[in-house]
């Protein structure tokens, strides 16, 4: 069934259309409006398309929780770019972005000329490691549902993966950003979206052909293990870890991260 006329997408297009354009994907809780300091830095030389994720910002979903998902949702990004006459474009996604970046990389591979992942990951390799992490988003998208969304996203970024992004004098800049989102609707997204319910992308990597940009901040260790694998896996990913930055590197090191992303596409 096609499931593309239930996504109303909220996205901001930036700049020149006769530029190369860029899609960017924002993680779990952020919007489009996460990528519009890097956007401002990369304006002169791309368009740049950020949209709000399904349950995110202001996207509005008329459909079942299944629209939430992984395929239907790149399905429907892929309808998007064909709505905005948009043959083939780059790719960027971070974290939840950057998963879903990489389903879309790997399954409409004549839609992108060169994709950057940031902090992203395949998804988990068995089916036990993904049941137990399916139960453990459950139970998250529950406390979310059931709990104040500041309150929420202050224990979400309490975990070790955002250290260093906690100690960013713009981190309460950040907290105030992500309330902008709905607490249910969140909840829909992690429990469809959420590494426990991603197929695993793993098996797929040998085949890929479209350059991949692996990028890992300095203080995440939990994805420089995940990214050396990927990079040993996918003859066309180059895997680079950025200095001073733990898992969200383009908040941290706005500046490096962008020069990186440049250089790559160009």
């Amino acid at each position: 069934m096609d499931k593309s006329k239930s996504y109303q997408f909220h996205y901001s297009l930036t700049n020149n259309r006769n530029q190369p354009l860029i899609l960017l994907l924002h993680g779990f809780t952020g919007d489009c409006q996460d990528f519009s300091p890097i956007i401002s830095l990369l304006s002169k030389s791309y368009c740049c398309l950020a949209v709000d994720l399904p349950g995110h910002g202001k996207t509005k979903v008329n459909g079942d929780e299944s629209c939430y998902n992984m395929s239907n949702t790149a399905q429907a990004l892929i309808h998007l770019l064909d709505d905005l006459q948009i043959d083939k474009c780059l790719l960027l996604g971070y974290s939840m972005g950057g998963r879903l970046a990489l389903y879309m990389t790997l399954h409409f591979s004549d839609r992108f000329e060169k994709v950057v992942l940031e902090s992203a990951s395949p998804g988990l390799m068995t089916a036990k490691d993904r049941s137990h992490r399916l139960e453990s988003d459950s139970h998250t998208a529950q406390k979310l549902e059931n709990s104040n969304l500041k309150e929420f996203l202050l224990s979400w970024y309490d975990r070790p993966l955002f250290q260093s992004l906690k100690k960013s004098p713009n981190f309460h800049r950040l907290i105030e950003a992500r309330l902008v989102n709905n607490a249910i609707e969140l909840a829909k997204s992690l429990r469809n979206m959420g590494t426990g319910n991603q197929p695993s992308l793993w098996a797929q990597l040998a085949q890929n052909q479209i350059p991949l940009l692996l990028l890992v901040g300095a203080y995440d260790d939990k994805f420089k293990t995940i990214n050396t694998e990927i990079a040993s896996l996918c003859p066309a990913a180059s895997f680079q870890i950025v200095p001073k930055a733990g898992h969200n590197i383009h908040f941290e090191n706005i500046d490096k991260f962008v020069e990186v992303v440049r250089q790559f596409y160009d």
